[in-house]
């Protein structure tokens, strides 16, 4: 998925099991954040950064969505441990990080193995992408600066 490409508008699966499609999302621009784990300390510390500066992402017309390969279950229990206002996607069959081109190999200490690139995509509100914060770039404590 590159700058100028056209979203897909399913998205997927949401910790409530509801389907997540950006046409619910008419006339507002979406942050879809792609992230590697729920509960470890980047992922954590990113999901608290946008939850804490939410109101003012909201007030400029953006949406939040998060997106890993963990379960439900786990996304419910990251919410709720972090009180988290917006939905996480279940990509569970790691469908929409292959369709992103945000999964791949990894390395650390040494060891290869497959995961998702932490990254960030802006979609405007005709469900282009309008920006990506590749993962060279993201800031996990300062993220919702770089989005606004």
């Amino acid at each position: 998925m590159n700058v100028g490409d056209k979203a897909p508008d399913i998205l997927g699966i949401n910790e409530k099991g509801e389907e997540i499609r950006l046409s619910n999302y008419k006339g507002k621009k979406i942050v879809l954040y792609f992230y590697p784990k729920d509960m470890t300390s980047g992922c954590t510390a990113q999901a608290c950064n946008l939850r804490d500066n939410y109101t003012d992402l909201h007030k400029a017309g953006y949406e939040v969505i998060g997106v890993s390969v963990d379960s439900q279950i786990s996304h419910q229990k990251f919410i709720e441990k972090n009180n988290l206002p917006f939905s996480l996607i279940a990509d569970t069959d790691k469908k929409l990080v292959e369709q992103f081109g945000v999964w791949g190999e990894k390395s650390m200490y040494g060891r290869k193995y497959m995961g998702t690139f932490r990254t960030t995509f802006i979609i405007n509100e005709e469900g282009v992408v309008e920006r990506i914060i590749t993962t060279k770039e993201v800031k996990t404590k300062d993220h919702s600066a770089q989005i606004l």
